[in-house]
Parts: structure tokens; C-alpha cells; sequence
């Protein structure tokens, strides 16, 4: 049963993106292989090309290039990042999760930030694709950036263990960041695990999110490591019925 389940170690990033992708990926590489006693790790939106708009076939074909190698680095742990995708004549901002050398799960955007002028390089996903998917009896749900502000959202992910928001979320809405990922931690009486990019112009935040709504957040650091504690989920579940 779930709540008999160990606590598992996670770590969430917060890195800046650089401007070469080779770089991103070799920083990447290297927090995997620091944290590798965690089974989860996180990271920002789009952290190995950043929104690159004038070079997204570029973008893209690197991703692509990088997800190989991803694959084949990663075993045990649950990776969980964005790469900006190339399908026919359109780009996406696609979640995928890696796990045992496969990707186990994939999503679009659905939300596109107006304000970035996301809408005017990349398309929207597909909304129903946006729901809880399952990793050895666990419950997962991801949020990218944007998505996070969308109550409807909050609705389809309900029933999740552990939510995963990743982003490139701006500084002058720190607190906005903060307010919403620590609300549906408590709503959804879940895990959130936050991991947003640390570039001079975003608001850092990453954290690891209780159902309590106890918060693990340090935004000198490079890495948020916390655990998601499965009897934790349990015993609040139980304690304060939503049904």
C-alpha cells in the first residue's frame, strides 16, 4: 500500500540556463550523477535551451540530441524537465519523464505565457493530457510554469501523490509563485515539488511542499533536496476527508 512505501529523497533544481546548450546539459548531467542517491530529481523549464526564439530548429535538434543521452544515463531515478520539441511545422514546450532508460510519460503545454510572447513561437498541447499518471503505484501530475494559475488544472490533477511544477517563472511574481504552489499542496493534500530557473530575471522559489504545507525553500541554493513522505499524504487524507 502507498502509505507503507519508504519516504523517497528528492531534489529539486535551481540552476540559470546558459547561453551554449552543451553546457546546460553537462551541468545537468553532472547534478544528476551529485544526486544520484535521490529518486527524484527536477528540473526548471526549459533548462537546456532556455526560449531560444531565434534559433528554435536549433533548440529543438539539441533537445532531441539530449534526451538520447538522458535516456541512457537514467536508471532508477524519476527525471522530470522540458525540452522544446520540433512536430511537423510547429514547436511545443514538452514535459517528459524519464525512468529506467524510458520515457514514461510526456506532455504539451497547454497554457502559453502571452506576456514572454510564447503564443507567437509555440503551440498549445492538448488539455486532457494534463492528468495524474502512475509510476510503481505512485501518483504523479506536472504543471509547467503558467499552467500553475489555472483552477480548471488544479481539477484534473487531483488525486496525485506528488505534483511537479517546473518553470521559468519571472521575479517581479515571486511571491505569486509561492502563494499558489504551497495552495495546491494543501488543497490537493499532496507532494509539490518545485523546481524554477534561477537566471538573474526569475524568481528562484524552487522548494519541496508538504500537504501540511510545510515548506523547504533556499534560494542560495543550487539544489532543494527534501523527501516526499508518503504516510504523511496518508494520514492527512484521512484526517481531513475532501469527499
Amino acid at each position: 500500500m502507498l502509505y507503507r512505501r519508504k519516504p523517497m529523497p528528492v531534489a529539486a533544481l535551481q540552476l540559470p540556463s546558459e547561453k551554449r546548450y552543451q553546457t546546460n546539459l553537462e551541468r545537468l548531467l553532472e547534478y544528476i550523477h551529485t544526486h544520484r542517491d535521490k529518486e527524484i530529481i527536477v528540473a526548471p523549464e526549459v533548462f537546456l535551451t532556455a526560449y531560444d526564439y531565434e534559433h528554435l530548429t536549433t533548440a529543438a535538434k539539441f533537445s532531441a540530441k539530449a534526451l538520447k543521452v538522458l535516456k541512457q544515463e537514467i536508471d532508477e531515478p524519476i527525471l522530470v524537465f522540458t525540452l522544446l520539441v520540433e512536430e511537423g511545422d510547429v514547436f511545443y514546450n514538452q514535459a517528459v519523464v524519464i525512468h529506467r532508460h524510458k520515457v514514461v510519460h510526456r506532455q504539451e503545454k497547454v497554457k502559453l505565457f502571452k506576456l514572454g510572447d510564447e503564443d507567437l513561437y509555440l503551440a498549445e498541447g492538448r488539455k486532457k493530457r494534463i492528468k495524474p499518471f502512475e509510476i510503481d503505484g505512485v501518483k504523479y501530475a506536472i504543471l509547467i510554469c503558467f499552467e500553475l494559475r489555472f483552477k480548471e488544472l488544479w481539477k484534473q490533477i487531483e488525486g496525485a501523490d506528488v505534483v511537479f511544477v517546473l518553470a521559468r517563472w519571472g521575479l517581479p511574481r515571486k511571491r505569486h509563485l509561492e502563494i499558489l504552489s504551497q495552495a495546491l499542496a494543501v488543497m490537493n493534500q499532496c507532494y509539490v515539488i518545485v523546481s524554477n530557473s534561477s537566471d538573474s530575471d526569475m524568481a528562484a522559489s524552487s522548494a519541496v511542499i508538504s500537504p501540511n504545507g510545510n515548506v523547504i525553500m533556499d534560494d542560495s541554493l543550487e539544489a532543494i533536496e527534501g523527501r516526499v513522505d508518503f504516510r504523511e499524504i496518508k494520514k492527512l487524507r484521512r484526517y481531513i476527508v475532501m469527499n
